[in-house]
């Protein structure tokens, strides 16, 4: 008999990602009584409302102007979307890329998708470290590939590889959708396993996506394009597809 895990633990970047591109089976996992977590790294709040130009463009796309009122909104929207999937979510209190500075002050990125500062070197140790506190020895961690070299992805991977556990990896959506041939590098070597989602698993999925309301404009067209593409990836693929290095 396999042992199951005592929790499938998904990593999740951003108060979104987790739920983006698994949610399907998030959902399956829940149903059948699976112990399921999504932790948030990057949902802190920023200590001061000073933005970058870039922050200011993106709050301004997302229609909410204040840095304290955006995280406590978008965790709003997380906590409905793990709702509707069944998951647990918990917040760690690092910034998004967008907030944070370098050693001299400077703000670090005005870009999402580029490699990460080298001010920021050690920033996936610090990242591992806590994550590791809270681990048990049975968990499950799943972790993002990291396509579409969004910087904070990156770097998360990069700290959750340092952990050297077992690890499974889910692909990233939406830019599954915008860099697909980042696909079949970022996976070379490895073994894809699928997980059945059902219809009601699929349903699920979208109506928990459709709950980040501040995002869906940034991420898709809107929530009917959503619902479409979540679809096909989902009818492609009989489900959702996970990774592994073994």
């Amino acid at each position: 008999m396999v042992k199951m895990p005592m929790r499938w633990i998904y990593i999740s970047p951003h108060l979104d990602d987790a739920v983006l591109s698994a949610g399907g089976l998030i959902h399956e996992q829940a149903r059948t009584g699976q112990q399921v977590e999504i932790w948030n790294i990057l949902c802190g709040f920023p200590p001061t409302e000073e933005l970058s130009p870039f922050a200011q463009l993106l709050h301004f796309q997302w229609g909410i102007s204040s840095t304290d009122e955006l995280v406590r909104a978008r965790r709003a929207e997380d906590e409905k979307a793990c709702q509707r999937v069944g998951a647990r979510p918990i917040y760690f209190d690092y910034l998004d890329c967008i907030y944070r500075r370098g050693k001299n002050g400077d703000w670090l990125y005005s870009y999402i998708f580029v490699p990460p500062h080298e001010d920021e070197t050690d920033f996936p140790a610090q990242i591992a470290d806590s994550i590791s506190a809270r681990l048990q020895p049975t968990d499950q961690l799943v972790c993002q590939l990291g396509l579409g070299s969004h910087v904070d992805h990156v770097l998360v991977r990069r700290a959750v590889e340092l952990l050297q556990r077992s690890i499974l990896y889910y692909v990233d959506i939406p830019y599954l959708f915008k860099t697909p041939e980042e696909l079949g590098p970022q996976t070379a070597g490895m073994k894809a396993n699928a997980y059945a989602v059902s219809e009601a698993g699929l349903t699920s999925w979208q109506e928990a996506i459709a709950e980040y309301e501040s995002q869906i404009s940034s991420l898709f067209d809107d929530v009917d394009h959503m619902r479409s593409q979540i679809r096909q990836y989902w009818s492609e693929n009989g489900g959702i597809r996970l990774w592994s290095s073994a």
